[in-house]
């Protein structure tokens, strides 16, 4: 008869721990879902707000005539590139957070997604890279670097930036590689090694030596400036000049002091400051732009040559960084110029 209580409090203690684990299991879940749907509306806005001040800088550029010129070009680029990731890109990559990086959107979706994210990724990138190159030649070659050269080489620039992400994006589509695995439930970039090497070096690790190659010229340029900023002085012969008329008029002595006449220039000249504030924009559209992209391509290209299975949650996170350039990009061009400031101004104010 002892056994019977003891039976019965066995049984009880079970079915309460039970019903603790089952409780805590769905408390977890409910955590995890509501943490969820906060990363979710982080990103969703994210998406919004990209799509927006990209599309604010290309209504200002056609609306203002004065940006109808380089490096404004320059600069509708990489909005154009910058728009298509937040209207073509991002919303699917939301989609496929949601389903659990699982792809149940068929095979001609995910063609069109894979490529259009590569080929406006990759642009938006160049584009960045385009933007460093007309500034260092702007600072370093002004007197050759005219309006006309320079009209002609960066629309140069536009069009190899927009090619060369073509190639890149369009090759997986013609048996490089498969995007696509229907049992999986997988669409991804190609992990084909070739493909991987080739695609990250034409689209992240070429253009990442070029602005580090061109920031640092810069910065070279600069520093020699500066220090070859001496003090221009002029100093004739401290000497005693006498002049004399003739000797048949009473004589007059006019008696001249040779002084030292020196400039100093105080502060820096207007292209000077201009110069500068160049280069601290590209500094910091360069120092974005790697730590946004730097930590995924870095995962792209060690994944298929050493089969390392990197964590899901780590590929999210790294993609997701990566699309946020795409809002830095206009915020940090705009914000060191002037013009751009005063045109939304006066676009807002005409909204009125």
């Amino acid at each position: 008869m002892s056994m019977l209580p003891n039976s019965r409090i066995m049984e009880w203690n079970i079915t309460v721990s039970a019903n603790g684990s089952a409780g805590a299991d769905t408390w977890g879940r409910h955590r995890f879902s509501v943490f969820s749907v906060l990363i979710l509306t982080l990103l969703a806005m994210l998406v919004i707000a990209t799509f927006l001040w990209n599309v604010l800088v290309l209504v200002t550029i056609l609306r203002v005539r004065t940006f109808h010129r380089v490096p404004h070009n320059l600069v509708a680029s990489m909005a154009i590139s910058d728009v298509m990731v937040a209207a073509l890109v991002m919303p699917l990559s939301l989609v496929h957070e949601l389903n659990d990086r699982r792809w149940r959107l068929g095979r001609v979706l995910c063609h069109i997604w894979i490529s259009f994210d590569v080929l406006c990724c990759t642009a938006s990138i160049w584009n960045v890279t385009a933007i460093a190159l007309d500034r260092y030649w702007s600072i370093t070659r002004h007197l050759e670097y005219t309006l006309k050269t320079r009209k002609r080489i960066s629309n140069i620039m536009i069009l190899l930036t927009w090619l060369l992400s073509a190639v890149i994006s369009l090759s997986p589509l013609f048996g490089w590689g498969e995007t696509y695995s229907e049992v999986n439930e997988e669409c991804q970039v190609s992990q084909e090694p070739s493909y991987t090497i080739f695609s990250t070096f034409g689209a992240f690790y070429l253009p990442l030596c070029v602005v580090l190659f061109v920031y640092w010229k810069i910065y070279k340029a600069a520093k020699f400036r500066i220090g070859s900023k001496k003090t221009n002085t002029i100093t004739p012969m401290p000497e005693v000049i006498e002049v004399k008329e003739a000797s048949h008029q009473p004589q007059m002595v006019f008696t001249v002091r040779h002084a030292t006449v020196t400039f100093q220039t105080d502060g820096d000249t207007w292209r000077e400051q201009k110069e500068k504030k160049a280069a601290l924009m590209v500094g910091i559209l360069i120092g974005v732009f790697v730590l946004c992209w730097i930590p995924f391509f870095i995962t792209e290209l060690i994944n298929p040559l050493c089969s390392c299975d990197i964590p899901p949650i780590w590929k999210s996170i790294f993609l997701w960084l990566g699309y946020s350039n795409s809002f830095f990009n206009p915020l940090i061009y705009t914000a060191f110029n002037k013009n751009y400031n005063n045109a939304f101004r006066n676009l807002f104010s005409r909204q009125r």
